[in-house]
């Protein structure tokens, strides 16, 4: 006796028989996902309101000088000096973006496309080093290059992560001889 084999018939899926159930619970995703990315926003905002104290970002002047280092990376934001999951928003210092950075006799040009540029003064550069995160960004230890600056009457810690990461040591090692030698002079006078 040979064995029969039986084929099953093609499989077909259920029917959707309840539209509207399906249609309502998509809408009320939607309209949730939709809340919180509101409420997100408006969260955002809030923070560049408390914020509102801290003056206009200073512009690079006419003639900076010879560049002594360049560096083109990511800008990953600026947060309360010390406090790095502290995030500034204002003048657009919370943004993300690419920058290319230039250190001259005078201070720190930074370059944002897609992003407002700012200037910092050599007088106001407090400290260069290597860190592992900074708000919305953390790396390996010392992947990110910091840089605290003082902004008004706040200290900012401004992160940045270069295209080359062995350019960092270098650039901390630039930074903090410029503001010792900055402040050994201003001691003498």
């Amino acid at each position: 006796m040979t064995p029969v084999i039986l084929l099953a018939a093609e499989k077909e899926s259920a029917e959707v028989t309840d539209w509207a159930a399906r249609i309502g619970w998509l809408v009320g995703l939607a309209l949730f996902v939709a809340l919180v990315y509101w409420l997100m926003r408006e969260g955002w905002k809030w923070r560049g309101t408390l914020q509102g104290d801290l003056p206009e970002l200073p512009t690079a002047p006419e003639d900076p000088g010879p560049a002594r280092l360049t560096l083109s990376g990511r800008y990953h934001g600026s947060t309360t000096a010390g406090q790095w999951l502290d995030r500034i928003v204002a003048h657009g210092l919370g943004s993300r973006s690419r920058v290319e950075l230039t250190l001259t006799d005078a201070g720190l040009d930074v370059v944002r496309p897609g992003a407002s540029d700012f200037f910092v003064p050599l007088a106001a550069l407090r400290e260069a080093r290597l860190d592992k995160g900074i708000a919305g960004k953390v790396l390996t230890e010392g992947g990110l290059l910091v840089l605290t600056w003082a902004h008004g009457d706040r200290l900012l810690d401004s992160g940045f992560r270069s295209d080359q990461a062995s350019e960092h040591h270098e650039w901390v090692d630039a930074i903090n001889s410029m503001i010792e030698t900055t402040t050994t002079e201003g001691a003498e006078r």
